[in-house]
């Protein structure tokens, strides 16, 4: 299927294939067809443009397939003949890795004829993932597709709860009682709150506008002394006449009102009882990458909207990157006049190239947009009265080219002016460097020049304007993450600029050069009285990690796939005197794909991310919910029994977990909601609720037992609570429906869900299942006529995931 519908009119079709991902050790073969569907002749001189994530290490004769920089290839034809209408050409080529799943097609096909001309073509037709040695990455690949069986065998150990036995709460509070009988709110319930809760009570008002007129319960919001302990922890007591929500804090308040949120039923009662709940850690995160693909104002307010509902506490806005800068800052307005634009510019200005498929169309592509005052603002503010703390990242010094290349601009601009004082004021990059690298995403200039003093004053006059609208928006800023990971080898040891501090400095590595820029960033941030945050690298540019003051260096650990050798990564910071925020890959990358399956969109370089996963996540004992590495095969008890484990020191701190939402896979809305929900919610699940106490238990078989007993628990949860309640206006977040397991045993199916609860519909004629079809409630016998069976799942809007079909046995 394309992942880009088709524009009519366009004068190439393109299809493409993998082959085999068995050509040799990391090395696949894959197939373009390029069809002229056009009725004239592509003169010859043309160049076609597209986006992999793989590199290409050879293509078949008669043609050149070259890597530009980024994920951007060009293709030519090496003959000088016309591409006739109806001719195909028939592109083979070799590349690194593997292809295993439409995500890991080439996309953002457009062609620039012998004129100079340019038209989009869109994406590819992928062709169907069907054979072994296109689902099978490689000889260690043991790791099954999800297909329908699979899932069937999968969600075998689930079963359909009575609602009484489902959590009412998510995440799970610390203690909740309740009584048979109930407290009836309307309208016109009076809500009693001091001005310090001003905010609060109109929320409050918000959940009550709609229910029925009539007399109801008076609601009482306070802050004071609540029954647990911390600076979120509220109570929640329901009489048959009054509500008290008391907080310790307006943001108490804020998270009681929350839970009386989802105990409200849809006749306006809930029941009376008392919860007493506050949260296992204080940092509650999610980050939105919005370089790689702009998101919208509204899309990051959603995002914000179904994270307040489940007591999320952090933002970390993705702000920077490689391909996208997306913030304007008035003294320097390259960043986004440059940085913010993507694709091929009409009148040969200044933009970035189509990266991740966005196209060569500027004002069209997802990947260009920005930020200007206001909006941030508005982000800031929508945030701030959901309690939600906004953490912008300023990506560098790696992963910084669309700032190198905006002020490269700016500096040539200026000094064509005569400015030359100004142009080097805010240089990034030395112009004599020859360092050679290629980073992870295969750029090959995308470092900042550290050695230069401009770097420092960029980085002082974005942090200046970053505060100031802060301080516009009326919001506290306490901390900017500066990013900091993956710098290629390489970088910095061809600039005559580095190599003269080096030598200035006595240092004999690009290591303590790298140290030296950590330090300058921490230091700018500290006069303006800011926090600074990084990712994992950041840290580990020290030789050692030497401990840091309280409040002084927050560091994001990552990188901890399973069977990498870097799985305790996390826990030796925190050991070292680090606070740390766990972002573990292999569990809290939303960006990954649910499921090795073709149609699932997402990367997995660490493994695939099923809703399970984030839920099952042992903070403070990760080893305990360890899983296979990304190929299927177990890790060795050695190797596990090697990890680092965590101090008691090093377990205060660990302050929290955060999700990952990269958005190289997600350039729409829905794309990115359907990424982050429902994993989302076992985020927070994990974060908030108490220690489920799994680690505890030595026993295998027992601590499995209970784990799969509270996952059954969590999935009913999500089927028969919260799921539907994510459907309901005005947010009606577009989360993910799992596709159904199902197999056939000799003309019956028997299907079934992964969150029991949600409905599944199944059409015997052919065709495609809807939410009249007839409602699975057991295995169905299909009659003699039936070819197929079709079955989804489906939601209570009547959204459906993707179809399973089974092929009956013509033979009964």
């Amino acid at each position: 299927m394309s992942q880009r519908e088709k524009r009519d009119g366009v004068p190439v079709a393109a299809a493409w294939e993998c082959l085999t991902n068995l050509v040799a050790d990391d090395v696949f073969a894959a197939r373009l067809l390029l069809t002229n569907v056009s009725d004239a002749p592509i003169e010859p001189g043309w160049t076609m443009y597209f986006n992999a994530c793989r590199r290409v290490l050879n293509v078949s004769a008669g043609f050149d397939l070259a890597h530009v920089n980024g994920d951007l290839f060009s293709l030519r034809r090496t003959n000088a003949s016309a591409w006739q209408p109806g001719e195909v050409l028939d592109v083979r080529y070799e590349a690194q890795f593997w292809a295993i799943s439409e995500t890991d097609a080439p996309l953002g096909f457009y062609l620039v004829d012998a004129g100079g001309h340019t038209v989009d073509l869109g994406d590819a037709d992928v062709k169907p993932f069907a054979r072994p040695e296109q689902l099978r990455r490689n000889a260690h690949d043991v790791l099954p597709t999800a297909d329908a069986a699979w899932r069937w065998h999968e969600n075998a150990g689930l079963r359909l709860l009575p609602a009484e036995e489902v959590g009412r709460i998510t995440p799970t509070p610390i203690s909740a009682c309740f009584a048979d009988a109930r407290c009836k709110l309307t309208c016109a319930s009076e809500i009693v709150a001091g001005a310090a809760l001003a905010a609060e009570a109109a929320l409050l008002g918000t959940l009550l506008a709609d229910l029925p007129d009539g007399e109801g319960a008076r609601m009482l919001l306070e802050i004071g002394t609540a029954a647990a302990e911390g600076p979120e922890a509220y109570q929640l007591d329901i009489g048959t006449d009054t509500i008290l929500v008391r907080g310790a804090s307006a943001h108490g308040v804020f998270n009681g009102i929350q839970t009386l949120a989802q105990l409200l039923d849809a006749d306006g009662t809930v029941p009376c009882g008392r919860v007493v709940d506050a949260p296992r850690f204080g940092y509650r995160g999610m980050m939105l990458d919005v370089a790689r693909h702009f998101a919208s104002v509204a899309t990051v307010q959603r995002l914000l909207d179904c994270m307040a509902r489940y007591k999320l506490n952090r933002l970390h806005l993705h702000l920077t990157d490689d391909e996208g800068w997306r913030l304007a800052i008035d003294a320097l307005p390259e960043l986004t006049g440059i940085g913010s634009k993507r694709g091929v510019a009409p009148d040969a200005g200044a933009v970035l190239p189509a990266s991740f498929g966005s196209g060569p169309d500027v004002a069209s592509s997802a990947g260009t947009g920005f930020y200007d005052a206001d909006d941030f603002i508005a982000i800031l503010r929508y945030a701030h009265a959901r309690h939600i703390e906004v953490i912008p990242e300023f990506n560098m010094p790696g992963h910084a080219r669309a700032a190198v290349l905006a002020m490269r601009a700016r500096h040539d601009r200026l000094r064509a002016q005569g400015d030359v004082e100004g142009a080097e004021r805010h240089l990034l990059s030395d112009p004599d460097d020859a360092s050679v690298y290629e980073s992870v995403q295969l750029w090959r200039d995308n470092v900042i020049c550290i050695a230069l003093p401009s770097v420092d004053r960029f980085i002082d006059t974005v942090v200046a304007h970053v505060a100031a609208l802060y301080r516009e928006a009326g919001v506290p800023l306490s901390t900017i993450h500066t990013g900091g990971d993956e710098v290629p080898r390489g970088a910095w040891e061809g600039s005559p600029r580095c190599r003269a501090l080096m030598r200035e400095r006595g240092w004999t590595h690009v290591g303590q050069l790298h140290a030296d820029f950590v330090g300058r960033c921490r230091a700018i941030l500290a006069r303006h009285g800011i926090a600074f945050a990084g990712w994992e690298e950041t840290a580990l540019a020290y030789d050692e990690a030497p401990p840091q003051p309280h409040g002084g260096f927050l560091v994001h650990a990552w990188n901890n796939a399973w069977g990498s050798g870097k799985e305790d990564v996390a826990y030796r910071l925190a050991n070292a005197g680090y606070d740390v925020v766990l972002a573990n890959a292999a569990n809290l990358y939303f960006d990954l794909a649910y499921a090795k399956d073709p149609q699932e969109p997402g990367y997995y370089w660490a493994g695939f991310v099923e809703t399970r996963h984030a839920f099952g996540f042992c903070p403070l004992d990760m080893i305990v919910s360890a899983a296979n590495d990304p190929m299927g095969q177990g890790v060795p008890p050695a190797r596990l029994a090697a990890l680092v484990r965590l101090t008691p020191a090093g377990r205060r701190r660990i302050v929290g977990l955060q999700g990952q939402l990269w958005g190289e896979n997600a350039r729409t809305r829905d794309r990115i909601e359907y990424l982050a929900a429902p994993r989302l919610v076992a985020l927070a699940e994990r974060a908030w609720a108490p220690d489920p106490g799994w680690c505890a238990i030595e026993d295998t078989a027992a601590r499995t037992a209970a784990m799969d007993d509270a996952w059954n628990e969590f999935a009913n949860r999500l089927g028969q609570r919260e799921l539907p309640r994510l459907d309901r206006a005005p947010l009606a977040y577009g989360y993910r429906l799992p596709p159904p397991g199902a197999v056939a045993q000799g003309r019956t199916v028997h299907a079934n869900v992964a969150l029991p609860g949600l409905a599944l519909h199944y059409t015997l004629d052919g065709s495609e299942p809807d939410a009249a079809s007839p409602r699975y409630a057991g295995p169905v016998q299909a009659g003699p006529d039936a070819a197929v069976f079709k079955t989804a799942t489906f939601d209570t809007r009547g959204r459906k995931s993707a179809t399973v079909v089974i092929a009956l046995d013509s033979h009964g």
